[in-house]
């Protein structure tokens, strides 16, 4: 049984099946779905789609660092609102991303430091987003390491180097569809690294793993990113499953 440990399924992308994409996972053995939060518009639809699906969906509360613009710290205060009044499993989806915009490379770093200390206060883990800013994040997470920081560094993508950084900081690296990508450096550096640092997502709607890229993605399509991991480790599909799951459930206390 497999655990889709990072997936926008609330998005509008699934507005006109989700229930069949729900029924879809079920059948492909996925039993859990975490689901990141992006910004204030979307927590309402998700807390729909956890509620829906009370015990396969498991919300998280975050500011996703492309929402971060000068009026973050409002954004900020809501999340913290949120948080006292909701049950929710993690801090996330936060980070830095500089692919689009370096504009607000300061407030998204205000906002991640904010983001970590709501997190460590409220015992929770944390789901970091990273693109093109990986020095700029672990920086900040290896500044907030107090040993009761937790949490998985999504879509890694990264170089072993950075790899063992994420895995020196008790982090676990979250794999999706871009290790089925013939492009991709990913299988090579999963080689170098124990299976049990990793968990599985799929970031639908995005991402899709291989034959579905460029398609929409939804968290059926881990079985075909779990394959890919198998063959790496040459291992049953089902010890992968049962190894990343273990990790996800033991993160999120799920």
């Amino acid at each position: 049984m497999f655990i889709d440990s990072h997936s926008h399924i609330y998005s509008s992308d699934f507005v006109d099946d989700l229930q069949e994409v729900i029924k879809r996972a079920e059948k492909a053995g996925v039993k859990k779905i975490i689901l990141p939060n992006i910004d204030s518009g979307s927590i309402q639809d998700m807390l729909k789609v956890s509620s829906k699906f009370s015990g396969v969906c498991f919300p998280l509360i975050g500011l996703h660092p492309t929402s971060v613009n000068g009026s973050y710290k409002n954004e900020l205060e809501l999340v913290e609102e949120w948080l006292g009044k909701e049950k929710f499993y993690g801090v996330g989806e936060i980070g830095i991303d500089l692919y689009w915009d370096k504009t607000y490379l300061k407030e998204q770093e205000l906002a991640l430091t904010w983001q970590i200390k709501l997190a460590k206060e409220a015992s929770l883990p944390i789901v970091i987003h990273v693109r093109d800013s990986f020095n700029e994040v672990f920086n900040i997470v290896e500044e907030e390491q107090d040993g009761n920081l937790k949490g998985i560094f999504h879509c890694f993508a990264g170089s072993i180097e950075e790899a063992w950084k994420i895995i020196g900081l008790g982090f676990k690296l979250g794999i999706g569809g871009v290790v089925t990508f013939k492009n991709s450096n990913l299988k090579e550096v999963l080689k170098e690294i124990d299976i049990n640092h990793l968990v599985l997502e799929t970031d639908s709607p995005y991402l899709a793993p291989v034959p579905f890229r460029g398609k929409r993605n939804e968290s059926a399509y881990i079985q075909y990113i779990a394959k890919q991991v198998a063959g790496i480790y040459q291992l049953p599909i089902d010890k992968v499953a049962e190894i990343t799951s273990k990790n996800v459930e033991k993160l999120f206390n799920i």
